[in-house]
């Protein structure tokens, strides 16, 4: 049976100009099953101030039981299964914790989020930013046609040769690989991490989605040209959030020095797809810490 549920009915029958309660038979229950994306992952970022005040009025013993369930609760959250938790002492006040989620299940996004936010005690942990996105691959990538057809004419191999045949098995090994570490990435121990959320302008004069695919493709691989520069130096990973959170992208890049981070963000902005189309929100920079280091960088041991 259906759960009964009263509701105020806005409809013209009343008694004594009352609304009257009226009851309707509910099948639709919430359900807890799993909501796994069609593709992708789930990607929380989640920066906390913490209440240095409330910690200072805790006992040893208080402060020792709080810092045991969020060390535990970390440790849960990154044993499951295909889920990925980085912690961070973030650098300025903007933030002191910062948490980088990744898991494909919305509903453990969402649970550990909740869990995360009161690990320390529901006084401790104040959310000061957050963004929500997904891993996604890019639409601007080499096609496969595409491939065929330079490897036949920059290598000066006949298509369907067995060289050509051979070549073309490497490229698509190469974009599997590259697909799948974009969709399903294995996030880097690097140091430095940078988050910033992007969108591409809509004004007049300087309209990205008003543009061709081919003109916005051309001015992507500029974009990317630029990013190889920086190989083994920065790595990056390019979440979308369109429909999900306040901007259309979530960029976050890892380096072993913040001078690379500097450095990346401000060659590209000389890009034409950044001078003509790019808007940033705020950029958030942190130290990738774990355990006790991060207890002791935050003041809370």
């Amino acid at each position: 049976m259906g759960k009964t549920s009263p509701f105020l009915r806005l409809d013209p029958a009343r008694k004594h100009g009352k609304q009257l309660p009226v009851t309707f038979t509910s099948t639709n229950r919430p359900s807890m099953s799993p909501i796994i994306p069609q593709e992708g992952w789930i990607v929380q970022h989640l920066f906390y101030n913490l209440d240095h005040g409330f910690w200072a009025a805790l006992t040893p013993e208080e402060k020792a039981e709080r810092t045991t369930r969020l060390a535990e609760t970390l440790q849960r959250i990154r044993s499951h299964p295909k889920t990925q938790l980085l912690s961070f002492s973030m650098v300025s006040p903007k933030a002191d914790l910062g948490i980088m989620l990744l898991t494909p299940d919305l509903q453990d996004a969402n649970r550990f989020e909740k869990e995360l936010t009161l690990a320390l005690g529901p006084e401790m942990l104040n959310p000061t930013y957050s963004y929500l996105s997904m891993t996604e691959w890019t639409e601007y990538s080499e096609k496969e046609e595409e491939a065929s057809e330079r490897i036949a004419r920059t290598e000066n191999l006949e298509a369907g040769s067995e060289a050509h045949a051979k070549r073309m098995a490497e490229w698509k090994g190469h974009m599997d690989k590259y697909f799948n570490d974009r969709l399903y990435p294995n996030m880097p121990d690097w140091q430095v991490m940078c988050f910033y959320p992007m969108s591409k302008r809509r004004n007049v004069g300087a309209n990205w989605y008003a543009n061709d695919f081919a003109t916005r493709r051309e001015l992507m691989q500029g974009h990317a040209r630029t990013g190889r520069k920086y190989s083994g130096k920065v790595r990056q990973l390019i979440t979308g959030s369109t429909g999900l959170d306040s901007h259309e992208w979530g960029v976050t890049l890892f380096a072993h020095d913040v001078f690379q981070i500097k450095s990346i963000v401000y060659e590209m902005r000389w890009d034409e797809v950044t001078t003509q189309y790019g808007e940033f929100g705020d950029f958030y920079i942190g130290i990738q810490l774990n355990g006790d280091e991060l207890l002791q960088r935050l003041q809370l041991a």
